[in-house]
């Protein structure tokens, strides 16, 4: 009788999880149609010299929306963004023991910035109308979803037995830690003599406490420990530690989120994965086989371009090696003749060589986080892309010649088909670059929502590619890597508020120049630095925490802030390859199957070819500056 009540609590669980999953999901889903259709009737209107009311803070604030459902449907699929060098763990104990540590600590973190933002939401809010609903309405999905984020970590790991204690010590402590964040929400800004003495300890045991504390951090950075919450969790001790109030952490989160500029990232990245799972890849395949299969290398030049479009809407490398790894290998190993070794490495060195080109995300990020014109990074950015992916055709057309892979006659018929089959696909960046140099389309966002509703008509309406109630699996994949990213962003905010706080960037911008006084030897510097941030950080991560820290460094030493950040765009992509923990090498050694030091291996010609260059592209200005308008 006890088995069978201890079954039907068990079930009436799984299915109550399971309607707040389709919840979440559907909310989810649900600001997203909002923001691209709020977009779309903006344009609209503005044709009849009108505009939507409140439509910025409505678009902001339901970005705030996807920001943290993204994030909550992350944790729950467990795909946060992180270095994770427990995957080089064999053994079962000491791998378990680091994911429960992993998991408690982050639901420790996320229980302490949950009690933040509610006094945040108490405090910090005005209750200013988004429409017909207070700001606070928006703001009230701030500790729900940190709370559901922190249940979700706690109970990752299935603790059984007398580990269950574990989870509730865990956010208890987490309550403990958050008690001055708790106090301002009892007692405002009136506390009580006592508490306040009490306030001003948990401030001094965070200042002594701050150097270990941050050093746990940084370990289980690299154990797994997913890399918004070590941000966040440093974030929140530094600032307590220099006497600040912990709960600005929650305002820069909500400052961060409710950004219009980062409002094209979700629209752009949708964008891509409605691309990738339809059967456009295979299409622009096809097309690019018939026009350049002729050519020696001809179907690796298809394989770039085809690489560089799709990175170019995800803005992540990953998508592009899993989604087109396979079809493509299948073409370059099995049908053309190239060797297992040349083709895996080709496949693994292309991956993020479309982040230069128009509309990449991390230019989109690195224009919003140093307030430099977007459009002057695309600008920027397309000669040093061009000359990457120059460079890698050149290097594998001589292999082709080398080795003898076997063409295919031209044949206009087949060409002229082909290019019919996919043209609504090859007209999309014109479309969207036509659209805003006429000043139809007058910011990313309205480019986001319009590329959005072109390739969801394209693809799920005219070519039935996907269907309409297949949907949901496009949006359950684009989501994790949506809400991986603004998580990080949401908490970098904090992170760089500190930062910036302490003049620590002006304090080295200062300093530098007078230890090394060579331009030229910054700049090796520099990329030797990148290098190594991009092979053991995200680049969405690196360019929130480490540009604004370079950024006054460049101005020192006359750099121009567009070829900057093109700088530092380039060396993150070869940071993707450099070993020992360059993120493509281990989505390869994934998708192709194959040991991790076999993939180094193939990689390794590519990766010098791309390191050369980045050496071009930093040290001549006028390949990113060419465009850029006096």
């Amino acid at each position: 009788m006890k088995g069978k009540t201890e079954a039907g609590t068990g079930a009436a669980v799984r299915k109550t999880l399971h309607s707040l999953h389709i919840l979440e999901d559907g909310l989810c889903y649900f600001s997203f149609i909002c923001i691209t259709l709020l977009a779309l009737a903006e344009l609209i209107a503005r044709f009849f010299k009108t505009g939507i009311p409140a439509y910025a803070p409505l678009l902001t604030h339901f970005m705030l929306l996807i920001g943290i459902l993204g994030g909550m449907i992350t944790t729950r699929s467990r795909e946060h963004l992180s270095i994770a060098l427990i995957q080089y763990v064999h053994e079962g104990r000491i791998k378990r023991f680091l994911s429960i540590f992993t998991g408690l600590l982050s639901a420790f973190t996320a229980v302490i910035i949950a009690w933040c933002t509610v006094s945040f939401i108490k405090i910090g809010l005005t209750g200013r109308m988004i429409g017909f609903l207070p700001d606070r309405f928006f703001a009230l999905i701030l500790p729900i979803g940190f709370t559901v984020m922190s249940l979700r970590f706690a109970l990752a790991f299935k603790p059984e037995g007398a580990l269950k204690i574990l989870p509730v010590l865990a956010i208890a402590a987490g309550c403990v830690c958050s008690f001055p964040a708790i106090a301002k929400i009892i007692w405002d800004f009136n506390t009580p003599d006592g508490v306040y003495d009490l306030l001003e300890k948990f401030h001094t045991f965070a200042y002594y406490a701050k150097i270990p504390a941050a050093i746990i951090l940084i370990i289980a950075g690299f154990a797994g420990t997913p890399l918004f919450v070590v941000i966040g969790g440093l974030a929140l001790l530094l600032i307590q530690a220099s006497w600040g109030e912990m709960d600005v952490t929650a305002n820069q989160i909500y400052t961060g989120l409710t950004q219009d500029s980062i409002i094209p990232i979700p629209l752009f990245t949708l964008t891509g994965f409605i691309l990738s799972e339809s059967k456009a890849g295979t299409r622009l395949v096809e097309t690019f086989k018939t026009l350049f299969g002729w050519m020696p290398g001809g179907m690796i030049i298809v394989t770039v371009i085809i690489c560089a479009f799709f990175t170019s809407f995800t803005g992540a490398s990953g998508v592009t090696i899993l989604a087109l790894g396979g079809i493509l290998f299948t073409i370059l190993a099995e049908n053309s003749g190239y060797s297992q070794r040349f083709s895996i490495g080709l496949l693994t060195s292309v991956g993020s060589i479309g982040l230069l080109f128009p509309p990449s995300l991390p230019l989109i990020l690195v224009g919003a986080t140093t307030q430099t014109n977007i459009f002057h990074l695309f600008l920027g950015g397309i000669i040093p892309g061009l000359i990457l992916v120059a460079a890698v055709i050149i290097f594998s057309i001589i292999i082709s010649v080398k080795t003898r892979i076997p063409t295919e006659p031209l044949s206009l018929g087949k060409a002229f088909r082909a290019v019919a089959d996919s043209l609504f696909e090859l007209l999309l960046p014109f479309i969207l670059l036509l659209g805003y140099f006429s000043g139809i389309l007058a910011s990313l966002t309205e480019l986001g929502a319009v590329s959005v509703i072109y390739v969801f008509i394209v693809e799920v309406l005219v070519r039935r590619d996907i269907k309409i109630s297949e949907m949901h699996r496009v949006f359950r994949k684009a989501v994790p890597i949506i809400g991986g990213v603004l998580a990080i962003l949401a908490m970098a905010q904090g992170l760089s508020y500190y930062i910036v706080d302490t003049q620590i960037p002006e304090t080295f911008a200062r300093w530098l120049p007078q230890a090394v006084s060579s331009k030229f030897l910054f700049l090796l510097f520099l990329n030797l630095s990148l290098l190594v941030v991009g092979c053991l950080m995200d680049i969405f991560s690196a360019i929130l925490i480490v540009l604004p820290l370079i950024f006054p460094l460049g101005a020192a030493y006359g750099i121009h802030p567009v070829h900057l950040g093109i700088i530092f765009i380039i060396n993150l992509e070869v940071g993707f390859l450099t070993p020992p923990v360059g993120l493509n090498l281990f989505l390869a050694s994934y998708r192709f199957k194959k040991p991790f030091v076999e993939i180094c291996r193939d990689v390794f010609p590519f990766l010098l070819i791309q390191f050369a260059v980045v050496i071009l592209v930093t040290y001549v200005p006028w390949l990113s500056m060419c465009f850029i308008p006096e």
